[in-house]
Order: structure tokens, then C-alpha cells, then sequence
């Protein structure tokens, strides 16, 4: 019977998994692979980058931070109910509301007033630059008014209060928190929920819708003084055409805006300050957490309502 057992080349690893043509073609293992006689051993097949563990360790830290973020997301829900819930039920902390309120409403108002001031000014001037090109200056004061109240009057404000109370909330319930003050409130038998968060969050809800009425009427003073004292308006033609521009839906989807974004305010900074840790370091990235997603919220939420009253 003829031998059928085929022999075994061996051939010695290289040093290197990369090889010229000429040393695999000498190589007799190599030869006898041409053959058909044995396969190619381990040490002539190129390695190949791990391209599908590349793609799974990318989907898998994608999922992880969606997860982080859905998980962030229900951990802000439920904080913002349970604050809300703290709203309607007593007992309510009058004097902590009313100092939140002056610190959010009062304290905010030259601020805000300023802004809102300049802000229209700066409306009319640019208005003017473009419209003089189309001799329609009488629209100016209709601009002025509209962009005032939809828009520039509830954004500035609630950036302008997110850098000033926001940090400050969180700084200070952040400080409460690293220093045991907030565990000290339990074990004196308060609920830190209802002491510190409620209140601040009742005072951003009705706070900011104040400083927004104020800084409606003061933007337009700033573009009716910019336009009757530097580009030559008349003051009673540039008072009426406001009065016919004037919308009540304007004003209120600003105050509702301002609303939502004082409450959004105050949330975020009681969120990130009752849930910092680490120390000072730890109290300093959640001020300024809170002030950056404050500000980021406000902005999409702007967007959102802004298509819901003026998307018909």
C-alpha cells in the first residue's frame, strides 16, 4: 500500500512578520503551500488590525455615555418633581422664598436692566444700518418692539441671572453639601428638599418673569432713545408706530419663556450644588456645571417654544 502520510516542513518564526517576495518564495514551506501539500503556517499570514474590536469598543462607549445620559436625565427628573412636589405641600419656608427672591428678582435688576437697555439700542442702530438701504426706517420701531419681547428681553435676562444666581445657588448648596450642613438639616428633623430647593425653585419661577416685563420696557427706551437723540426720529411717530407693533401674544409667550427658564435656572443650580462632592474642587465644577447647562437648556428651550407659539 503506498504511504500516504505527507511530510512536515518546518519553518523557523522570523523575527519580523513581514516578509519580502523573495524570502517567501524560498522559503520551503512557502513551496510546499504551492503544491497543496501543507497549509501556510501562522508565521507568513500578515497580522490584520483588529478593525471589528475598533468598532465594538466605539459602539460600546457610545452606549455607555447614552446610558450616562438617560441615566443623568431621570436623575434631573425626578429632582425637579420632587422640588415641585415640595411647592404645594407644607410647610413653606417664607423666609428662605423671600430671600431667594430678592437674591434672583431684586439683586438681578441692575444687571438686567442694562443689558436689556443697550440690547435695544444696539437693535436700532443695526436696524437703521440695513433699512436706510431700502428707505424703510419706519419699520425700526416694529423690529425693536418684536425682537425685544419674543426674544432678546427673556434670553438676555436668563443668561445674565444663570451667570449671577445660578452660580451662587450652586456654590452655596454645593458648600452646605461638602460641609455636612445639608446631613445636619436631616438630623434636625427638615427636609433639605423642601428647605433649600423648593423655595429657590418657586423664587427663579416668579422672579424672572418680573425682570423680563422690566427689560422689555427698558429695551425699547434704549432703541426710542437712540432713535430720536442720534438718528433724528420723531419721538411721537416712533411711540405710535411701537404702539401698533405691539402684540399681546408677544409679551406673554416672553413672559412664559422667562418663567421656564427662571425654573430651569434655579433647578440647575440646586441639582448640581445638592449633588456636588469632592471638596472646594468639587463645589467649583458644579458652579460651573450649572451655569453651563443653564445656559445651554435656556438656549434649546428658547428654540422649542419659539417654534411652538410662531412655527404656524
Amino acid at each position: 500500500m503506498a504511504n500516504t502520510n505527507t511530510a512536515v516542513i518546518l519553518c523557523p518564526k522570523p523575527q519580523s512578520t513581514h516578509h519580502t517576495p523573495t524570502q517567501a518564495l524560498t522559503c520551503p514551506a512557502y513551496q510546499a503551500t504551492a503544491v497543496g501539500l501543507i497549509d501556510l503556517p501562522h508565521c507568513y499570514q500578515e497580522r490584520q488590525p483588529q478593525r471589528m474590536d475598533i468598532v465594538l469598543n466605539l459602539v460600546a462607549r457610545l452606549g455607555r455615555a447614552t446610558l450616562a445620559l438617560i441615566r443623568a436625565a431621570g436623575s434631573l427628573a425626578l429632582f425637579a418633581l420632587e422640588g415641585l412636589s415640595h411647592i404645594v405641600r407644607p410647610p413653606f419656608y417664607g423666609r428662605v422664598f423671600f430671600g431667594a427672591f430678592m437674591e434672583t428678582g431684586f439683586f438681578s435688576l441692575p444687571v438686567v436692566a442694562l443689558t436689556a437697555l443697550f440690547s435695544g439700542g444696539v437693535i436700532a442702530l443695526q436696524s437703521y444700518t440695513g433699512f436706510a438701504q431700502y428707505h424703510v426706517q419706519n419699520a425700526i420701531a416694529g423690529i425693536v418692539v418684536l425682537a425685544v419681547t419674543r426674544e432678546l428681553g427673556p434670553v438676555l435676562a436668563g443668561l445674565m441671572v444663570a451667570g449671577r444666581v445660578g452660580a451662587a445657588m450652586a456654590a452655596q448648596i454645593g458648600t452646605m453639601r461638602v460641609t455636612d450642613q445639608v446631613d445636619a438639616l436631616t438630623t434636625l428633623s427638615t427636609n433639605p428638599m423642601k428647605y433649600l430647593v423648593a423655595p429657590r425653585l418657586l423664587a427663579g419661577l416668579i422672579a424672572l418673569p418680573l425682570l423680563v416685563l422690566i427689560a422689555d420696557v427698558l429695551g425699547v427706551a434704549g432703541g426710542f432713545t437712540v432713535c430720536v437723540m442720534k438718528l433724528g426720529f420723531s419721538p411721537h411717530a416712533y411711540i405710535v408706530s411701537t404702539l401698533n407693533s405691539l402684540k399681546a401674544i408677544d409679551v406673554t409667550v416672553g413672559l412664559v419663556k422667562a418663567a421656564l427658564f427662571g425654573f430651569l435656572i434655579a433647578l440647575m443650580g440646586c441639582y448640581y450644588g445638592y449633588n456636588s462632592k469632592g471638596g472646594a474642587e468639587g463645589v467649583g465644577s458644579a458652579t460651573t456645571a450649572a451655569v453651563v447647562v443653564a445656559s445651554i437648556l435656556l438656549l434649546a428651550f428658547d428654540y422649542l417654544l419659539t417654534d411652538l407659539f410662531f412655527s404656524q
